[in-house]
């Protein structure tokens, strides 16, 4: 079982659903957990009757929402401590430091810190990492407009002494590209479809896949993107 964290303050339910969409397509078994404070996942994710907390089922993955840990979701599947869930990957989705260590991300497979340049989201975003208690490594996702050195630069400079090590490769997603408007449609009719998502960002997905995976081909990720897109 993998676990995979998506930090920060900008806003990734949708980013970690298309990447999860990709995965349970090449028949992976995956768990996504809300733990952000505002919860979006119970506005954006169908389900029939919800409440305080509760695991649903979306598009062949599982959405856990409401949960303090691990052991409260276990708790919840009737799962005992000592077993593993029986997930491939579990994706944390977190905006806090409580969080993040109530899921011990610090024992993470990959974590990414998810960011556009707003200075509601780098700011916020940065205060999870400025709490941290133990150097982690973390991959940049970074949601920009013009995708300029300048920007990584600045988020360089606002993260010095947060006990971080950014690696070397970042995955950019552009914006006011027409991607947020598909992915609104998509809500509305409740799926997750590709075909109307810009080339860059299917790419973004595709990358972020083939770095959570490791034994997928680039060549096989992009043939499934193309079955989702045509609904096979």
């Amino acid at each position: 079982m993998k676990k995979i964290g998506f930090i920060g303050a900008y806003d990734k339910t949708d980013l970690i659903l298309y990447v999860a969409k990709i995965i349970t397509t090449l028949k992976k078994k995956v768990l996504i957990i809300d733990t952000t404070v505002n919860q979006k996942a119970r506005y954006v994710v169908p389900v029939i009757n919800p409440t305080i907390k509760y695991v649903t089922e979306y598009e062949e993955m599982d959405i856990a929402v409401g949960f303090s840990d691990i052991e409260d979701i276990k708790k919840y599947l009737g799962v005992s401590e000592e077993q593993e869930l029986e997930y491939d990957i579990i994706f944390v989705d977190t905006d806090n430091i409580e969080g993040f260590n109530n899921f011990h991300l610090e024992e993470a497979v990959k974590n990414y810190f998810v960011t556009s340049f707003d200075a509601y989201s780098l700011k916020k975003g940065l205060e999870i990492l400025r709490e941290l208690s133990t150097v982690i490594s973390l991959t940049k996702v970074l949601f920009s407009k013009d995708m300029i050195k300048e920007e990584d630069d600045y988020l360089n400079f606002l993260s010095l002494g947060c006990k971080i090590i950014w690696n070397e490769n970042r995955i950019y997603f552009p914006i006011e590209n027409g991607d947020l408007n598909v992915i609104y449609e998509n809500q509305r009719v409740a799926k997750i479809k590709f075909k109307k998502l810009s080339v860059q960002y299917k790419d973004g997905l595709g990358y972020i896949v083939e770095e959570i995976l490791g034994d997928v081909s680039e060549n096989d990720i992009r043939r499934t993107i193309k079955s989702i897109e045509k609904g096979v």
